[in-house]
Formats: structure tokens, C-alpha cells, sequence
């Protein structure tokens, strides 16, 4: 285990709760293996405390910046100082860096991870269509990064009707010639279906797609990480379909983030040969 001493550069990890956080069992072992002193921190802050919080996390002298997740995801865009295009598509920030002139800049991997991940699988998402369920921060990065990779149809659903419909007019405007439709999360014929809400945390949730309309053909995401194997993933791989599960994700999406933090860059295998990850 690293040692943390005086000169260890800290990163938060913030979301609540943190019982499921992953990433510190990622970066921590590789900044070992690296000998990079720097330790990423889990931080669970309530909705309710954290635009008080936030800024006076990075008042610390020793932070080099934040990992961002559930539920804060959306809020934190408005506490930074600059944002990334891939941000403001996605209306929604999971990466916060300061700057030496103490300014706060958010980006987006959520989106980026996702999409690398299907595509190293061998899903070809050029002219493909394909439906997101969830149009929170996660939904929307990763249907930003569909869009960004070409997709032709993309279907957004989400219990709150306003907030697919809103991500819906952010898409179009970045991507006019992109199909967009809002409303259904009926995964008949799509090449690519998404879950990204929270279904699957618990193990009480129904499935977020009616497993009968997929086809074996489909290849089915996960963003859930409690399990490695979701009740979906599990009755997904029972057809016959592609999967990817949700740590996946986490592992496409680290090289970017040491890139952004200036702790160089790391391959998916390599990431994956130090992880400790538990389930």
C-alpha cells in the first residue's frame, strides 16, 4: 500500500454514497506501481452539502483535482470555471482539474469510456442506432459520444420526460443531421441499447429493458456497477447478446483521466493487471 506522507498530491473521489465506488481500486494501485505519489480519496457528500463543500475542497494546497459521480454530476458544472465541449454536451462534468492560477477546469470521460469500450468489443456504432435509457449525467455523456462516433438514430428515454427531451435539443444542436427521438425505451430494433440509470443497484429493481424485444443480435451496455453481471447482463448473455459491463467503462476511461491530471497514461490491460477490484 502506498504511503501517503506530506508531499502526496490528493485527488477526491466525491459522490454519496461511496460504498460502491470502484476507482480508488484502480488509480491507487497504479500510482503504486508507477511510484506517482498521489492517492485518490473516496468522499461521500450529500446533495444537500455540496456547493458549500466544493470550493472548499480545493482551497486545499495539496488537491490536484476531483473524480466526480452520482449525484453531483450535473450540480458541479456550475462550480467550475471553464468547461469542455464534451461537458457541455453531455450537461454534466465527472472531471474537475485545478489549475496553478487556482481556476477549475470540468471535462467528461464518462461518454468517452463507454463508447471506447463497445468499439474495442467490435461494435460498429458508424450508422448504427441506438437507445439510452437514463438522460442523467451518464445517459448524456455517453449519447454525446455516440453521437461524436457517428451513430445514425439515437433514442433517448428517461422517467423525467423533460430531461431526454433536453438532451434531446442539446444533441440536436451540436448534430443536426443526427435522428434523434424521445419517449420509448423499447429495445426492438437497435444495434446498441444502453442502461443508464440506476436499475440494477438494488436487487429488487425490474430489468430496464423488456429482455423479449432484444434481439441476440443487439449488444447491450451497462453503466452499473454494484455487480459485475447485472440482472440485465446476465439475461442479456442468456440470448445470446454482446455485452459490456460496467466497470468496463472505468477502465477505458482512466488513460484519459491521468492524461487530464498530468499522471501520464496507461492502457485498459495495464490498469487492469494492478486493479484490486472487489464486488
Amino acid at each position: 500500500m502506498t504511503t501517503i506522507s506530506g508531499k502526496t498530491t490528493l485527488i477526491a473521489h466525491i459522490g454519496f454514497p461511496t460504498e460502491s465506488f470502484k476507482a480508488p481500486m484502480i488509480y491507487n494501485p497504479w500510482f503504486e506501481a508507477r511510484d506517482i505519489d498521489a492517492v485518490v480519496v473516496p468522499m461521500g457528500v450529500k446533495p444537500e452539502d455540496y456547493e458549500a463543500f466544493f470550493p472548499l475542497l480545493f482551497r486545499m494546497s495539496n488537491i490536484r483535482g476531483a473524480l466526480v459521480t452520482m449525484p453531483h454530476k450535473v450540480t458541479t458544472m456550475s462550480l467550475v470555471d471553464e468547461l469542455t465541449p464534451a461537458a457541455k454536451i453531455a450537461g454534466a462534468c465527472n472531471a474537475v482539474r485545478k489549475e496553478a492560477d487556482g481556476r477549475l477546469v470540468g471535462d467528461q470521460f464518462d461518454g468517452a469510456g463507454f463508447v471506447r469500450g463497445v468499439q474495442r468489443k467490435g461494435c460498429r456504432l458508424e450508422g448504427a442506432r441506438a437507445l439510452v435509457s437514463g438522460s442523467g449525467g451518464v445517459g448524456s455523456a455517453i449519447a454525446a459520444s455516440l453521437a461524436a462516433a457517428g451513430v445514425a438514430q439515437l433514442a433517448l428515454f428517461d422517467t423525467r420526460a423533460d430531461s431526454a427531451e433536453a438532451l434531446a435539443g442539446r444533441l440536436k444542436a451540436h448534430y443536426p443531421a443526427l435522428a434523434v427521438r424521445t419517449g420509448s425505451k423499447d429495445p426492438e430494433g437497435f444495434e446498441l441499447v444502453v442502461n443508464a440509470t440506476p436499475l440494477g443497484m438494488n436487487k429488487d429493481d425490474p430489468l430496464p429493458f423488456d429482455i423479449d424485444r432484444i434481439a441476440p443480435s443487439t449488444f447491450v451496455g451497462e453503466v452499473v456497477m454494484k455487480s459485475e453481471f447485472t440482472p440485465l447482463l446476465r439475461a442479456a448473455r442468456e440470448k445470446g447478446c454482446a455485452v459490456q459491463v460496467g466497470t468496463d467503462m472505468l477502465f477505458e476511461m482512466i488513460p484519459a483521466y491521468l492524461e487530464f491530471f498530468g499522471f501520464g497514461t496507461a492502457t485498459p490491460d495495464e490498469l487492469r493487471a494492478v486493479a484490486r477490484i472487489a464486488y
